[in-house]
């Protein structure tokens, strides 16, 4: 397991225990990690390593960060944890209280139970929307009471709480293609169709890939860029002809950058970059930008006249500063 883990240039960084050495009254250790319930990415590939070469006893493996806080006067508790919430992501991390001696944890799993559809039709779905907050709105509970009533069968609690994540408006954009209603004035095209119109009037324009696949792609150019000579194995890079087409993205992350901006940050240019590789037959990254549009910033000796300095903020969101320091 110490050659598994071991750094392989710097062999003796790993310790049996920690370098930090907190004692003095001035100092104090803080440790964050993974949450206990929940196993990482980083730990199914640790333990599917060890499993490989023997270490079939190792069931997780996570790594944690812990800081070394020296003060002139010892850190309160408010102290403390203002520090740690500026170093850990809230919604997969925990503050661990000291080192962990297990990962187990006292929760018990909620039990699965058939939500009784048949019986009572829409108003056992309406019941248990609002006790699990799965934002169904009027016509989603029709659906789906029909949907499970033509089946022949009730649904379970997870399967409801998998559709309201699969069929929602993040995953689906069922609002681009309803009904626009402005100060009850139905408009004559909804938001996909305003959309799309640039598109419509010169559809024979430079327009390569349009609302079909992950991104757009307008017509580019030959090129001469620089790329192996023998793909697929070590090779010398050299100038070749190709004609290559220019592709765009967009991405919204607009709830995960508002609870945790780093880590909302992260899988959102995750997810430009999945797009444009998802294009086509693939494509080359080549550049990407962020934009973020946040309320009162109220910097120090710096209030702006439109602020207002007595607005405030939800605690489960993050403030607009650390939005845009952090994201």
């Amino acid at each position: 397991m110490a050659w598994l883990l071991r750094e392989t240039f710097e062999p003796q960084q790993l310790t049996a225990s920690s370098i930090f050495d907190s004692s003095e009254p001035n100092q104090a250790v803080i440790e964050v990690g993974p949450r206990t319930n929940f196993s990482t990415a980083f730990s199914t590939n640790a333990t599917s390593i060890c499993t490989f070469v023997g270490l079939d006893k190792v069931t997780r493996l996570e790594p944690s960060r812990r800081y070394l806080l020296t003060s002139t006067r010892p850190l309160t508790g408010e102290e403390k944890a203002a520090f740690a919430a500026m170093v850990h992501d809230r919604m997969t991390e925990e503050v661990y209280a000291g080192p962990l001696p297990t990962f187990k944890v006292a929760a018990v799993p909620a039990p699965v139970f058939q939500v009784a559809v048949m019986e009572k039709g829409r108003a056992a779905l309406e019941a248990i929307n609002e006790e699990m907050g799965l934002a169904f709105d009027d016509w989603d509970l029709d659906y789906y009471t029909k949907l499970f009533q033509d089946m022949g069968r009730d649904p379970t609690n997870v399967e409801l709480f998998d559709i309201a994540q699969s069929n929602s408006e993040h995953s689906r954009h069922w609002f681009f293609k309803g009904d626009l209603v402005i100060d009850g004035d139905k408009k004559p095209h909804n938001l996909m169709q305003i959309v799309t119109e640039p598109l419509n009037a010169r559809p024979s324009n430079n327009s390569v890939v349009a609302f079909k696949d992950n991104s757009s792609a307008i017509r580019g150019f030959e090129v001469k860029p620089m790329l192996p000579l023998n793909p697929g194995g070590p090779s010398a890079l050299g100038p070749q002809k190709r004609d290559w087409d220019l592709l765009l993205t967009a991405e919204t992350h607009n709830f995960p950058c508002a609870v945790a901006p780093y880590p909302g940050a992260e899988t959102g240019a995750g997810g430009r970059m999945r797009d444009t590789h998802a294009t086509g037959t693939g494509s080359i990254m080549g550049a990407g930008t962020a934009g973020y549009c946040v309320g009162n910033l109220l910097l120090d000796g710096q209030t702006l006249p439109h602020e207002d300095p007595n607005f405030v903020y939800p605690d489960n969101l993050a403030p607009p500063t650390q939005i845009l320091i952090d994201a």
